[in-house]
C-alpha cells in the first residue's frame, strides 16, 4: 500500500517545513501563509483512471469516513489522520443544479449552480472545518495540549467550528462583531455551546484579537488563515471535476471575502492537472461586494499592488472584509487561472438573488454576488452563451431570512426591490379572495 504523506510549506516559496500536528499557521522566515504540501509522487502512483473509479466506489460507502464528500477523498486531504479521530457530519456531496429557467433568462446554455450551503450548518465552511477539526482531535489523542479552538467570524465561520467541536467534544470559541451577524447565524454557535463573544468592532478587529488569543493562549485558530481549512475547501474542485465525468468547465463564478475559497478552489484544481485526472483550468472568477471590494480594486491594476480597505457595511455580511489574509494566495490562484474580479453594488446583489428565487432558486446574499456578477459578465460577453458556467452558492439562504423579508418589504437600504412580492391581505370571504387571485393572474 502505498505512503501517502502531507506537510506544512511556506506559500512564498522558502525552504522551510512543518509537520501537520505543529501549532504554526505563517512562515517563521517570511511571514506568508503557509498550504499543505502533498506527496504528489505518491498520488501519482495510483493512475488517473485507477483514482477515479476509486473515488467513483466510494460514492455508495455507506461506512464512515467515505460517506463525507471530503473524506472519500482522505488521501488528497488529510492522509495520516486514523480514521477514529475523523469528525465528520456528512459534509460534501452537495447538489449541483442546473437552473435551466433562470439560465435561459441570462441567455446561458449551461449554468449549473455548486449548493454548498446545503450542508451540516449551512454554509461550505463545514467542508474545511471537518479537516481543521479532525486534525485536532488526532492531535489531542496524541497527548498535544490544546484546551480550545478559536475563530472570528461575521456569521457563517462561527457555526461550522462550533458544530464540529460539539461532535469531537472539543471547547470551541467565537468571536464575533456584534450586531452585525443575522439572528439565525448567531444561535448556530450558541446552540452549540461555544464560548460567544460580540464585540464592538468588525470582523479585521475580531481577527485581530483571536490571532493574538491563539499565538499566546495555545488556543488552536479555525480561521482560513489555517491552511488545513483549504484543504477541505479545495475538495469542491474535485466534487465538480467528478460530477462533469472529468471534462472541462469554463467558468467558476465565487463569492470572496478573506479569500480561502479562491485559493482552495486553485489548489484543488492544481494538484488534479498534477497528478494528471484532468488537462485543463477553469477560468476562476471573484465576486466581491462593492462595499468590501480590496481585491477588486487591485485587479483594477493588474494586481501591481494591494491596499486594504475599511469595509462597509454589505448585505453579504460574509465577505464583509477589508483585509483579506489569504490576499496572496488568492492572486497567485487568478493569475494562474485566467481569473477575473467583478464586484456588485448592494443593489445588484439583492435584485440578481431575488431574480434567481423567482426561478425557483433560494439564494444567501453572498451568492447573490455572484450571481449579480454571473448577469454583467454575461451581459458584456465576457462568459459566452455555450460555455460551461458554473456558480459557487456559499450558504444556505435559510441562514438570512431578515434579508429576505426586507427586500419583499422594500426595506432594505439603498435598494430598489424590482422583483418584490408582498402577501396580498384579503378578509375571510370567497368572493374576494377569488376577484383578488384572478386578478393576479390576468383574468380580471
Amino acid at each position: 500500500m502505498q505512503n501517502f504523506k502531507a506537510w506544512f510549506k511556506c506559500s512564498n516559496g522558502c525552504d522551510v517545513t512543518y509537520s501537520l500536528d505543529e501549532i504554526v499557521y505563517e512562515c517563521e522566515k517570511c511571514g506568508s501563509l503557509l498550504e499543505v504540501q502533498h506527496d504528489l509522487d505518491a498520488l501519482a502512483g495510483r493512475t488517473p483512471e485507477e483514482w477515479k473509479q476509486l473515488f467513483s466506489n466510494r460514492l455508495s460507502k455507506l461506512k464512515k469516513p467515505f460517506r463525507s464528500g471530503i473524506w472519500d477523498k482522505k488521501e488528497w486531504v488529510l492522509p495520516e489522520v486514523e480514521d477514529e479521530n475523523i469528525i465528520t457530519l456528512q459534509e460534501g456531496r452537495t447538489p449541483l443544479l442546473q437552473p435551466d429557467r433562470f439560465a435561459g433568462e441570462l441567455g446561458l446554455e449551461d449554468l449549473h449552480v455548486k449548493l454548498c450551503g446545503n450542508s451540516h450548518s449551512g454554509s461550505f465552511k463545514d467542508l474545511g472545518m471537518t479537516v481543521l477539526v479532525s486534525m485536532v482531535n488526532q492531535m489531542r489523542a496524541d497527548g498535544i495540549n490544546i484546551p480550545a479552538v478559536a475563530c472570528a467570524s461575521t456569521g457563517d465561520t462561527s457555526a461550522a467550528p462550533a458544530a464540529y467541536c460539539a461532535a469531537a467534544g472539543i471547547q470551541s470559541i467565537v468571536i464575533l462583531p456584534r450586531g452585525k451577524i443575522s439572528v439565525a447565524q448567531l444561535i448556530q454557535p450558541i446552540s452549540n455551546n461555544a464560548i460567544t463573544l460580540a464585540l464592538d468592532t468588525d470582523f479585521d478587529g475580531c481577527m485581530r484579537i483571536v490571532s493574538r488569543l491563539c499565538r499566546e493562549e495555545n488556543i488552536y485558530l479555525a480561521n482560513s488563515m489555517n491552511s488545513l481549512r483549504i484543504e477541505g475547501q479545495k475538495t469542491i474542485s474535485y466534487e465538480l471535476a467528478q460530477e462533469f465525468d472529468w471534462e472541462p468547465i469554463d467558468n467558476i463564478i465565487i463569492p470572496g471575502g478573506n479569500l480561502g475559497n479562491v485559493s482552495a478552489l486553485g489548489k484543488g484544481f492544481r494538484e488534479l492537472r498534477e497528478v494528471g485526472l484532468i488537462d485543463w483550468k477553469p477560468r476562476i472568477i471573484c465576486a466581491q461586494a462593492q462595499q468590501a471590494n480590496p481585491l477588486y480594486k487591485s485587479y483594477q491594476n493588474d494586481f501591481e499592488s494591494f491596499e486594504p480597505v475599511k469595509a462597509k457595511k454589505t448585505q453579504a455580511s460574509a465577505i464583509q472584509i477589508g483585509d483579506p489574509v489569504s490576499i496572496n494566495k488568492a492572486i497567485d490562484v487568478l493569475k494562474e487561472f485566467n481569473g477575473i474580479v467583478e464586484q456588485a453594488s448592494e443593489d445588484e446583489l439583492a435584485n440578481a438573488a431575488a431574480r434567481a428565487d423567482q426561478a425557483g432558486l433560494f439564494s444567501c446574499p453572498h451568492t447573490g454576488v455572484a450571481l449579480a456578477v454571473l448577469t454583467k459578465l454575461t451581459g458584456n460577453k465576457t462568459i459566452q452563451p455555450r460555455q460551461r458556467t458554473v456558480v459557487i452558492s456559499t450558504a444556505n439562504g435559510l441562514k438570512f431570512t431578515d434579508f429576505k423579508v426586507d427586500y419583499h418589504r422594500g426595506n432594505l437600504e439603498d435598494i430598489k426591490s424590482r422583483h418584490l412580492n408582498e402577501p396580498i391581505e384579503c378578509p375571510d370571504d370567497y368572493e374576494t379572495v377569488k376577484n383578488k387571485l384572478l386578478t393576479e393572474l390576468g383574468q380580471r
